[in-house]
């Protein structure tokens, strides 16, 4: 029978939460950990600041993209930027906000999942996967309320219900369940108006990817933060897809194609055919 005291740091070691474990033992390297000192700041002036991203459900499945812009106030911090990213074989995760806060919770989250597969021999229920993520976006509130957000949109096939589904969060942790489609960000508003008018239910895959671009299209269309699809420089969102296959990334062909019908329906020329 091993010591009490043992016992005990066996138990510990094998939480199936990797960010308590790092919070016990190094607590620094979390992105709650930091310390910008007192007072608030702007993130829009010190950081780059992710912005639009637009979910929604399909038949079989669901999908998320998000646009390559990133911003620093007035000035575009980034082309290139990726704001969707898969969680696990079933899960995708779309960051808005602070991009540098983001992006290292969503490489926890990611190690998070990673790290409760291996302890329990299972995947995590896309609930749990939900609550999770929430817990962790809680912990960031101080450095929300400095001006730091963080506000993700998770969305997965759930393997026992066996449908798509979609969560949003706010920057206090507060989990809501969406139906049907969903939108964050700087543009979020106008994607919202645009899934609105052209999302259906039972969308085909090929249906659901142009109604995504087409809704970031309008969001860049009218919000300065969001990049919409840049013909000179073959720069097109970054869309991903899951179903009871798993997650894939959409390929760019895909993407060129879904976009040039949408610039050619909104030109001139278009208008009048």
């Amino acid at each position: 029978m091993l010591p009490e005291d043992a016992a005990a740091a066996i138990g510990r070691a094998a939480s199936t939460s990797f960010s308590e474990y790092v919070g016990r033992h190094s607590p620094e390297l979390l992105p709650s950990g930091l310390n910008l000192g007192p007072g608030s700041t702007s993130s829009g002036d010190i950081a780059p600041h992710a912005t639009t991203i637009v979910s929604m459900t399909f038949a079989g499945g669901v999908l998320m993209a998000g646009d390559r812009r990133a911003t620093m106030g007035n000035i575009i911090a980034s082309r290139h930027i990726e704001k969707v990213f898969p969680a696990d074989m079933f899960s995708v995760l779309g960051i808005a906000g602070s991009a540098g806060i983001a992006l290292d919770i969503t490489r926890l989250f990611q190690v998070e999942l990673e790290h409760y597969e291996k302890i329990e021999g299972t995947l995590m229920s896309l609930d749990g996967k939900a609550n999770r993520l929430a817990a962790m976006i809680r912990a960031n509130l101080p450095l929300a309320l400095q001006g730091l957000a963080v506000v993700p949109l998770l969305a997965g096939f759930d393997t026992a219900r066996r449908e798509g589904r979609l969560f949003s969060f706010d920057v206090t942790g507060g989990r809501y369940e969406e139906q049907e489609h969903h939108s964050v960000g700087s543009g979020s508003s106008f994607a919202r108006g645009a899934l609105k008018k052209l999302w259906r239910p039972n969308l085909d895959e090929g249906q659901a990817v142009k109604v995504a671009v087409e809704a970031l299209y309008d969001a860049a269309d009218d919000d300065s933060a969001t990049g919409g699809p840049d013909v000179v420089r073959q720069l097109w969102p970054v869309v991903y897809t899951v179903n009871g296959a798993g997650s894939r990334r959409i390929p760019e062909r895909d993407l060129a194609q879904a976009a040039g019908e949408v610039i050619a329906s909104r030109s001139v020329s278009g208008r009048e055919a």
